[in-house]
This record gives structure tokens, C-alpha cells and sequence, in this order.
């Protein structure tokens, strides 16, 4: 790809980007990119910095919490504007607790993530409906469910859903295989590639490395803040520091041929 079609692309450029919680660092100089019909996943252990960094990025860091750097999203620098600003252009968070309505149904819950582009009034808006039902047929069996009595699963599918009817050119994904099981993570995952046919740009943060690195076209390696590696989701497959740290031990020929569990 020449350089000019890469940066036509280019959907998220993060630059030097850092967070701290009063004094304490959580993210530090952290660069990354994430282009149109892409994958790209942030790995790491539990309290790298992988949420921050998303919530940086979406502009919805708490208030003890500041943030340096630039994030630029479409070639426009963002980092000042609000949570409900990077929405409404585009930008959308699937956090890890998921945030439904429980008490309320999944069609309700679904048709509230549309509620910014019928309130700008885009016609066709509720047609993105029919398009989340295609891609998550259980939502759609149990459209009319209370969304509290949904299964782990089924409860991340309506959240990914619900992302998806605001119809964003980003979506970022924090933890979707937290709780799950084996053959739900499996399903999930399958549906995350899927989504790479539709445009969408999607910047995924796991602690399943395997699972993520199969999905992914890049990815970056978080610890501790740092990003300490990145490169082609199949090259971190394969790299010694990631099996070891990562993907279980064993050598990089033996683990670059396993399945994701």
C-alpha cells in the first residue's frame, strides 16, 4: 500500500498517548493505528493499561484521571472533544461490563443505540436493525427477552449490536471474551471477523492472545503501560516473548500451529 492510500484509510492515528490516575501512570507514549476494514487488537495481562487506553481514546477517562497526547480519528484531532462529540461522529466503546438495560428488551436495547441517528434524523436508520439481526440471529429470537435474563454471551452479542446500530466507523471492543465460555468466545470472535466485511474499523483489547491474534491483522503488545511490541497479528503469533508471556510455553513452530481454545 502506497503511502498516500494508507493514510486515505487511516480511520484511528494515536500518538504519544498517556494516562495517569493522579500520580500513577497507567499508559505511557503509546502509538498506534487503526485503518478502515481492519482488525487490530491491544493484548496484555490484567491491569497493562488496556481499558485506560480505550476510555482514553473514547474521551471517557473518570475525573481524577488526565490524559496527553493526540488521537485523531478521520484525520481530525479529537482528544479535546467530549464522549457524546466522538459518538456523534462516529466512535463507538463496547466496554467490558457491557452496560445493557436489564429490565428493558433486546429490541429496545438495540433500537437505543440507533437513538443519535433518528434524533439527527437519518432516514434508514432503523434499517441497521435488520442488518444486527442477520448478524446475531439469537437477538433476534429473543428480541422481546428482558435483557437481564439473557446468558453471558447473548448479553455480549446485544452489546456489539447495540454499538453497531449507530452505525460507527469505529468500534472499539474492550474484554468481549471476559466470562465466557470456550465455544461462546469461539462464536464471538467468528462474528468480530465478519465485521471486517462491512468497513467498520475495529481497535479490539483482550487478555486472550490467542484468540485475538487469529482475528486480528495487527497488533500491539501492551505491559505495563508500554507498548513493547507490535507487528502482523500472524508475526506476534509466533514470536518467542509473546508464547512464552502469552500463548503458553513451547516453541514458536509448535504454537504458531495451534487453534484458539
Amino acid at each position: 500500500m502506497t503511502t498516500e492510500n494508507r493514510f486515505a484509510d487511516l480511520v484511528l492515528h494515536v500518538e504519544d498517548l498517556s494516562a495517569r490516575y493522579g500520580k500513577v501512570t497507567a499508559v505511557e507514549g503509546a502509538n498506534l493505528e487503526v485503518s478502515r476494514g481492519s482488525i487490530v487488537t491491544v493484548i496484555g495481562a490484567n491491569g497493562a493499561g488496556k481499558s485506560t487506553l480505550l476510555n482514553s481514546i473514547m474521551g471517557s477517562l473518570p475525573r481524577n484521571a488526565s490524559c496527553t497526547g493526540s488521537v485523531q480519528y478521520l484525520g481530525a484531532e479529537v482528544g479535546h472533544r467530549a464522549v457524546e462529540q466522538r459518538v456523534e461522529q462516529g466512535i463507538s466503546l463496547v466496554p467490558e461490563s457491557r452496560e445493557l438495560f436489564a429490565s428493558m428488551s433486546v429490541e429496545d436495547n438495540l433500537l437505543l443505540g440507533g437513538f443519535r441517528l433518528y434524533r439527527a434524523g437519518k432516514p434508514g436508520w432503523r434499517d441497521t436493525l435488520e442488518e444486527v439481526y442477520e448478524l446475531f440471529p439469537r437477538l433476534h429470537e429473543r428480541k422481546w427477552q428482558a435483557a437481564g435474563t439473557l446468558s453471558g454471551g447473548e448479553r455480549q452479542m446485544l452489546a456489539v449490536g447495540r454499538a453497531l446500530m449507530a452505525q460507527p466507523r469505529l468500534l472499539m471492543l474492550d474484554e468481549p471474551s471476559l466470562g465466557l465460555a470456550p465455544l461462546i468466545v469461539r462464536e464471538i470472535f467468528q462474528i468480530i471477523a465478519r465485521l471486517r466485511s462491512t468497513g467498520v474499523a475495529i481497535l479490539l483489547v483482550e487478555q486472550n492472545a490467542r484468540a485475538a491474534l487469529q482475528v486480528a491483522d495487527y497488533g500491539y503488545v501492551l505491559e505495563t503501560g508500554d507498548i513493547i511490541l507490535e507487528g502482523r497479528a500472524s508475526d506476534l503469533s509466533k514470536d518467542k516473548r509473546v508464547i512464552e508471556s502469552y500463548l503458553g510455553l513451547g516453541t514458536a513452530r509448535d504454537q504458531g500451529a495451534a487453534q484458539p481454545a
